[in-house]
């Protein structure tokens, strides 16, 4: 089995000192705010999709293949 991947900070605070949390796989505590979080594997993207390497998810227009319009506006077919 692999060693489990670490979150690199805390999602609420920011803070970077995490320790991992005995409640189970994926639990992590932060001393600095206190709380503790769960991270979980949902599963992988579906095989189309795909996004260049600058576009972020808020920004793109046009079709759901991550292409962008040149007129900001979505292309008609005629």
């Amino acid at each position: 089995m692999s060693e489990r991947a670490a979150p690199y900070y805390c999602p609420y605070c920011g803070e970077e000192d995490l320790r991992p949390s005995e409640e189970g796989h994926g639990c992590w505590e932060c001393p600095d705010c206190n709380r503790a979080f769960r991270l979980k594997f949902l599963g992988l993207l579906a095989a189309g999709f795909t996004r260049s390497p600058g576009d972020r998810a808020d920004d793109t227009v046009g079709d759901r293949t991550g292409e962008r319009s040149t007129t900001g506006a979505r292309d008609e077919e005629p």
